[in-house]
């Protein structure tokens, strides 16, 4: 009897310490999320937590690196996205493509066709395993890695080209957790080279004119700013090698395409260059579309179909330390317009992007240049197509002034593209800033894992880690750099 009463009395112990674990750990999240915040009066923001940056690193903001006559350029992924950025590369002066890399050799010849068509010598070619890329990357005769491969294997390969002393340039989204970001971040810190995601909506020519106008006070102090990612995919979504694209949005929420909405509008709020983002709130909709979709077009049980993680639509909601907002959305399931919603909203004026391009300013920004009747004028609507057309004239940017006839030629979304890529080299030749720092990269995929935390507590405050780790003010505002 003394025996089992023993054993009954350890395993009564045992169970006590769990359960005492598991409150401990309910407090401690609880305290987490109630922590006070000054940007937050409710006070129930999730805390994210900055790591300590390792020993011998030092912020990459402003990062320089020697001047490049030549930059040597290695691309990996030539499915979607690859072999137009190829193309592009062979209209850009300062270039040599050295190696082609795709799993599927095909696709590699495919390419090498671009270059014989240019009248370029074929490039190295890497293919046939899934480890292949490896080896381009390991070649001493690579400045630049170009990455356009799938999703889920950007951050690794970002990662390893800069411990192989490589600038690598990658396309969005580069990151999709916070772990891989500040993998990322590490990375770059540690080998202190550029790490661009290939964000080309940055470069649109209503965006980059809007921008300009912001940085001259024509909407006097931005307030508020707007982005989305409206693209119903039902079209395309065979198209995706191994349907890699519906199976992530099939397992996770959130906004986990933010960086065509979130690019523009961190650009013209000055984020990590004076501002920051301090805290969001994100919901969705439950999903719809897709699953009628994979019911209808591809034989799927319904049961199946609709574990679905991604909601038809994602609204995120961010505020800065300095007390402006920004709105990202995201829909790839409705039958709406192609909008990436572009909106700047400042004290003195507006600007719209989609359906159709406009601005309403109060008169006193505009002068006789523009027009002569400012009588006429209200902000209560918009500006006529012809002020508009004045304005869009007038405050065009530097960098589409030299190069929008010859990005309009070679193209890639209208002309965009083309200047993502020069912007790109141009920065390497000169041994500038690139436009876009790992720091840009991390707030701009941050939104992924962080508006899913937010959706899957019930739309609570998220905290944004400051990424820069204190430095977000070191540089007043964003500015493209020149050679002059």
């Amino acid at each position: 009897m003394t025996y089992i009463c023993t054993i009954l009395i350890n395993h009564l112990s045992l169970l006590m310490k769990q359960i005492f674990s598991y409150l401990l750990m309910l407090l401690v999240f609880a305290l987490a999320c109630s922590s006070p915040n000054n940007n937050d009066p409710s006070g129930r923001v999730i805390r994210t937590g900055v790591p300590e940056r390792p020993a011998g690193q030092k912020d990459v903001l402003g990062l320089t690196a020697p001047k490049i006559d030549t930059v040597r350029v290695g691309f990996i992924g030539l499915g979607m996205r690859g072999p137009g950025a190829v193309k592009r590369f062979t209209h850009i002066p300062g270039t040599r493509i050295v190696a082609l890399c795709d799993l599927y050799a095909e696709k590699v010849e495919k390419t090498q066709a671009i270059l014989e068509k240019a009248g370029l010598p074929r490039a190295e070619a890497y293919s046939g395993s899934e480890e292949a890329w490896k080896e381009l990357v390991r070649r001493d005769d690579i400045d630049l890695v170009y990455i356009a491969s799938d999703w889920e294997k950007h951050a690794e390969m970002m990662i390893y080209a800069m411990e192989q002393g490589k600038h690598v340039a990658c396309e969005v989204p580069s990151a999709m957790t916070l772990e891989e970001i500040w993998a990322i971040i590490n990375t770059a810190e540690k080998t202190q080279k550029h790490a661009m995601q290939l964000e080309n909506c940055v470069y649109d020519f209503f965006e980059l004119t809007t921008l300009n106008m912001a940085q001259q006070g024509l909407f006097g102090e931005v307030l508020h700013a707007e982005g989305a990612y409206i693209h119903n995919l039902k079209e395309i979504w065979e198209r995706y090698e191994g349907d890699w694209r519906m199976q992530y949005n099939r397992k996770y929420r959130g906004d986990i395409y933010a960086t065509h909405g979130m690019g523009p509008a961190a650009q013209v709020m000055d984020l990590h260059r004076g501002d920051k983002m301090s805290t969001l709130v994100a919901m969705d909709t439950k999903p719809v579309n897709i699953p009628e979709y994979l019911i209808e077009e591809r034989g799927m049980n319904p049961d199946s179909a609709y574990q679905f993680a991604n909601g038809q639509h994602t609204m995120t909601m961010i505020r800065t330390g300095k007390g402006k907002t920004i709105q990202i959305q995201h829909d790839v399931a409705s039958p709406r317009p192609y909008s990436r919603m572009y909106q700047v909203s400042g004290t003195k004026g507006f600007a719209n992007k989609y359906p159709n391009p406009g601005y309403a300013l109060e008169a006193e920004m505009l002068d006789g240049s523009i027009t002569p009747d400012h009588e006429n004028l209200t902000s209560h609507s918009y500006v006529s197509a012809e002020v508009r057309d004045a304005l869009m004239a007038k405050y065009k940017h530097r960098i589409h002034r030299e190069l929008e006839e010859k990005a309009k030629e070679v193209g890639g979304h209208g002309g965009m593209d083309f200047i993502m890529d020069y912007r790109l080299v141009y920065c390497l030749r000169n041994g500038l800033p690139l436009d876009m720092d790992v720091y840009d990269l991390a707030e701009w995929c941050s939104l992924a894992e962080l508006s899913r935390i937010s959706i899957e507590n019930g739309s609570a405050p998220v905290e944004v880690p400051d990424f820069t780790r204190g430095n977000w003010n070191k540089i007043e505002g964003f500015r493209h750099a020149f050679a002059d």
